[in-house]
């Protein structure tokens, strides 16, 4: 059998092409709502990050949600994105763990 086709994104602040399942979607909805996607399916312009907090501050300072996003992202969106970010980060880091183990 063929192996399958691993899907690539890049994250928008480091700039580093990686496996669709190892990056973090954040996704603006079709009313303007943006928010943290971890099933990588809600509707809606998405843009991807490491799963990293560094990655966060980066984007945060150079605004590549913004450009990825294609609209403003306000201080109140990033401050909540923050909390969001850090309480999925755990989540996030426990589910590649069981996908690695799953792996071996």
């Amino acid at each position: 059998m063929k192996p399958r086709k691993v899907p690539l994104r890049k994250c928008v602040a480091c700039q580093q092409m990686m496996p669709k399942k190892s990056l973090i979607r954040v996704v603006r909805s079709p009313e303007g709502v943006v928010s943290i996607d971890l099933t990588g399916k809600k509707s809606g312009r998405g843009a991807y990050l490491c799963g990293q907090e560094s990655c966060f501050k980066l984007a945060h300072k150079n605004r590549a949600l913004d450009r990825a996003l294609k609209a403003p992202v306000g201080p109140e969106v990033y401050e909540q994105l923050a909390q969001d970010f850090l309480a999925v980060e755990e989540e996030f880091l426990a589910s590649q763990d069981r996908e690695e183990d799953l792996d071996e």
